[in-house]
């Protein structure tokens, strides 16, 4: 008899927003926090080695809509009212591990798209308040 399959729909759009949440903090971030830290020239290696880095921050408005488009619609599938794992006693705690490992996957995206937009948008603004400028 064939076992039927763990149902993890949403693990497919996870893995995707965890790697569209990495894209927007490579392109965007670390090039940024490299150069608050003194590293300009690992900027521009960066950049030489990576062209595709400067496409990318060029275009990085809609990366970020897109990738926190994708963020909503991933916690949408994952925290919508009227899940539940089966009773089996085999796929229950199978069910259960995948869930938790999706939300866990789904938080650490949320965390990094999170840094991105910090320090794309509002770490220089911040910065340019702090210290009374214009």
């Amino acid at each position: 008899m064939k076992k039927p399959a763990i149902d993890t729909h949403p693990r497919g759009i996870l893995w995707l927003t965890l790697f569209s949440a990495t894209g927007t903090l490579l392109c965007c971030a670390l090039p940024i926090l490299l150069v608050t830290l003194g590293l300009g020239g690992a900027v521009v290696a960066l950049t030489g080695a990576f062209p595709l880095l400067i496409s990318l921050t060029q275009h990085k408005t809609w990366i970020f809509a897109l990738s926190g488009l994708m963020l909503l619609a991933s916690g949408w599938l994952l925290y919508r009212p009227g899940q539940a794992c089966p009773a089996d006693p085999v796929l229950g705690p199978a069910c259960g591990r995948a869930m938790r490992w999706n939300r866990r996957i789904h938080g650490l995206s949320v965390t990094i798209w999170g840094v991105g937009f910090f320090a794309a948008y509002l770490a220089l603004p911040l910065q340019i308040w702090l210290e009374g400028g214009q």
